[in-house]
């Protein structure tokens, strides 16, 4: 299994973290390692001093796929989660002002919320779901799947022109505007379609 996330894929995020709009979809990994098991706190790193919540829809893949067809993508997935891809943002900062590699900003143990369960598409439009997240009572992100510059189609069909999609792969979609600092103590809620997908303490 592999975390495939994609980078600046709604406008308004972009533009809060005074980044250029992408030409095509830009992705990143995260290993297995980084899950974060259900009912585990998340342990602020020592090493961060500003570790930044991004929550974000999941796509899971449930068939083997290689140079997918933009019209034939949506085979590929069934059900969709919810999930956080946590940043350490001063690491990631400090590793673009050298031109460096920035994976250990963003890939590091722990660093991949996964929603317990995910929900059948059967009925839903997956490029018009609302989705939020909640810190400490209050909404922080506030986004519809109709906000995203590149579809998930349109994701699955660059992304498996460089690598083989398998099965249980997920997708990142992309993260709103609203990113901000996790503290310990803090509780975070995330919402899809109405419904609670998860809730993680940050210790």
């Amino acid at each position: 299994m592999k975390f495939i996330c994609i980078g600046r894929n709604y406008a308004d995020h972009a533009k809060e973290l005074k980044n250029d709009l992408p030409t095509e979809p830009m992705f990143f990994l995260k290993p297995d390692s980084a899950l974060l098991q259900q009912g585990v706190a998340m342990y602020i790193p020592e090493w961060t001093t500003d570790l930044h919540y991004e929550v974000e829809v999941l796509v899971k893949i449930n068939r083997l796929g290689k140079y997918i067809e933009e019209k034939f993508a949506h085979r590929y997935y069934d059900e969709i989660g919810l999930g956080i891809d946590f940043t350490a943002r001063d690491i990631q900062d400090e590793c673009k002002r050298k031109g460096h590699p920035w994976e250990k900003a963003k890939a590091f143990d722990g660093s991949a919320i996964v929603s317990k369960k995910f929900l059948s598409l059967e009925g839903k439009n997956i490029q018009n779901l609302d989705f939020e997240l909640e810190k400490n009572g209050s909404i922080v992100q506030k986004a519809n799947t109709s906000d995203m510059i590149f579809s998930v189609d349109r994701i699955i069909a660059h992304v498996s022109q460089f690598m083989t999609l398998k099965i249980g792969d997920v997708i990142y979609t992309g993260t709103p505007a609203g990113v901000g600092p996790a503290q310990a103590g803090d509780v975070l809620k995330g919402r899809l379609e109405g419904q609670l997908m998860f809730s993680q303490d940050i210790k």
